[in-house]
């Protein structure tokens, strides 16, 4: 059965790759991406593959949480209906690592931008969707004066804080949805894959990034995943299993979840 799927960050990397799969599949597939460009030609490998299927594309740049709300409603405006949101448009290194908000742009693109994107969409969605959030194997305790904007770091600090992030979140998600939200979980789809993101920030080729396709195609689609309400994935040990202790500490999520609602608003 065909479904309607959302993969951010679908002109390159991981994000490409498992669109062409789930398209591939005959799954009506939403690219989003933050450069027209590079979107038009994601859309035609997709087609050049299978022609038949449909495909639409979304510009937004995620480092700006207005674009966000606005893709949203664009997509609201074409579709009563979302099956599975892969929110997997991130970002390590930038030339200019502070937003127009004065937020790093870790935080930002890897953490408000998809809590944002998916508290917009949750509307069409029901218990049979899914909402996968990539997290890393790099997690980190989250300091709350940088997510605010208020403390400056390094940029591997601020990835890997954001992704914690994003893991505590998805936890929180899950538990106030319950059964009548759409699974929400939290997916570490292994490390330094060969993506723009490991190039550019480790000077490695990475490894097969089909070990990533993979995890996510099972994330989004499989019965193994059809219960994993608020679980986290990691697939270097390729389980399910505990992320960070701060993310399984209920004061501290709710401190984040606080902190995260008084900027996306």
């Amino acid at each position: 059965m065909s479904k309607t799927i959302l993969v951010t960050g679908a002109t390159d990397g991981i994000g490409l790759e498992t669109a062409k799969a789930l398209h591939d599949q005959g799954h009506f597939v939403l690219l989003h991406g933050r450069n027209a460009g590079k979107l038009e030609s994601a859309k035609a490998e997709l087609l050049a593959t299978r022609a038949s299927g449909d495909v639409e594309t979304y510009q937004a740049d995620f480092s700006r949480l207005g674009d966000v709300s606005r893709m949203a409603e664009e997509i609201k405006s074409r579709h009563s209906g979302l099956d599975v949101l892969i929110n997997n448009a991130g970002i390590l290194r930038a030339p200019n690592e502070v937003t127009q908000d004065g937020l790093d742009i870790r935080f930002v693109v890897n953490l408000l931008a998809p809590v944002l994107l998916t508290r917009e969409l949750l509307p069409l969605m029901d218990a049979s969707g899914r909402v996968v959030n990539l997290s890393s194997a790099a997690q980190a305790p989250v300091n709350l004066q940088a997510l605010a904007g208020k403390l400056r770091l390094s940029a591997m600090d601020a990835y890997a804080q954001s992704k914690l992030a994003l893991t505590m979140w998805s936890r929180h998600l899950s538990a106030e949805l319950g059964a009548q939200g759409p699974v929400v979980v939290a997916v570490n789809p292994g490390s330094l894959l060969a993506s723009k993101m490991v190039k550019e920030g480790f000077g490695v080729a990475g490894n097969d990034l089909g070990i990533g396709v993979d995890i996510l195609m099972r994330a989004a689609l499989s019965d193994e995943f059809a219960s994993a309400h608020g679980r986290y994935f990691d697939n270097d040990s390729g389980r399910f299993a505990n992320p960070h202790s701060d993310g399984l500490d209920d004061h501290k999520v709710s401190a984040l979840v606080r902190a995260v609602d008084e900027i996306v608003g």
